[in-house]
């Protein structure tokens, strides 16, 4: 079958909250730096209104990384739910703005669409806390057989991991990758998301995955490794690519027995790395989705994720594919 996509994602549809904070808000409100935390309805409603004013963007793990893709020039889809009200509407209009295809139902009489409440520091971390509203209903039903069966490679976000309902359209999506011989990537978003699942997680990856993105801490999690060092041996022997991502270091690619080292993209000030994981695997899957050797996607990666960490937000503000082409990537 020829591919309709170079990507099709799935993963949890939410609108961000983007404002500046200090250290001591964080302390006050029992906020994990760097970390994201779940909340329901009430804590959202009141953490939102203690928050300083800040943007509102549409956002999502999985979402953003396919708006990375689509500005990298990648013909990308998402799966994910919103709710039938006015920030699922902002949602699916962003999507299809960028030219990505969304077109899951959205959920009628239930929770609201997602929203994640993102506080940046001075030094740019993000702390995000997420009420996931109409997120956890998706199910099966809302995964199409000719949309991830017609992807190149299937990118499946960590955070789905959490709702029950959500984790078997997961396993629906990776299924029919699997039989129809695509590639099935797999994002861990979060090490809490590790620490909760990392059996289930472990399975899985041995199980399905091709391709693992994670971050330091993440890797360190999943493989109960002392050092970096330690952990990055552990997954190589048991993954075809594993990308791992070490901030200001740049990132590690285990492939085939080989380690490639990239170095990270000069950026002129780190304003707010809210989307750098997603952006670097946004440009990692579009130079594999073309047939580039696992170096060049890791550098394609560091760039788009340099892009997103130099302005609030989590995607794209500068066509991705001009910057590519600018530095022959």
């Amino acid at each position: 079958m020829t591919a309709l996509y170079d990507v099709a994602a799935i993963g949890n549809a939410i609108v961000d909250v983007i404002a500046p904070a200090g250290d001591a808000f964080l302390a006050a409100e029992n906020l994990a730096k760097g970390a994201m935390t779940l909340i329901d309805a009430g804590r959202a409603h009141d953490l939102y209104g203690r928050m300083a004013a800040g943007m509102e963007t549409s956002g999502g793990s999985a979402a953003n990384t396919v708006a990375g893709v689509a500005s990298l020039g990648g013909r990308a889809a998402f799966i994910g739910k919103v709710a039938d009200d006015q920030l699922g509407e902002v949602f699916a209009h962003d999507m299809k703005a960028i030219g990505a295809h969304f077109d899951t139902a959205p959920l009628v009489g239930g929770a609201a669409t997602a929203r994640c409440l993102i506080a940046v520091t001075p030094d740019g971390e993000r702390t995000m806390s997420t009420y996931l509203g109409a997120c956890i209903e998706l199910g099966p039903a809302d995964v199409p057989a000719a949309l991830v069966e017609g992807a190149r490679i299937l990118y499946l976000e960590g955070y789905l991991f959490d709702p029950p309902r959500a984790r078997r359209a997961f396993a629906k999506a990776a299924a029919l990758a699997r039989g129809a011989g695509r590639r099935i990537a797999l994002t861990l978003s979060d090490a809490f998301v590790v620490e909760r699942h990392r059996e289930a997680l472990l399975g899985f990856i041995d199980g399905q995955v091709d391709i693992l993105f994670a971050n330091e801490a993440e890797l360190l999690e999943l493989t109960g490794g002392a050092d970096f060092e330690a952990a990055a041996a552990a997954v190589a022997g048991r993954i075809e690519i594993a990308a791992v991502t070490r901030g200001a270091q740049g990132s590690v690619i285990l492939a085939g027995g080989a380690r490639h080292a990239v170095p990270a993209a000069p950026v002129e000030a780190v304003v707010d790395t809210t989307g750098a994981g997603d952006q670097y695997a946004a440009g990692f899957l579009v130079g594999l989705a073309a047939g580039k050797p696992p170096e060049a996607c890791g550098r394609l990666g560091s760039l788009a994720a340099a892009e997103v960490i130099s302005h609030y937000g989590p995607r794209p503000q500068t066509s991705l594919r001009d910057l590519a082409a600018a530095r022959g990537l």
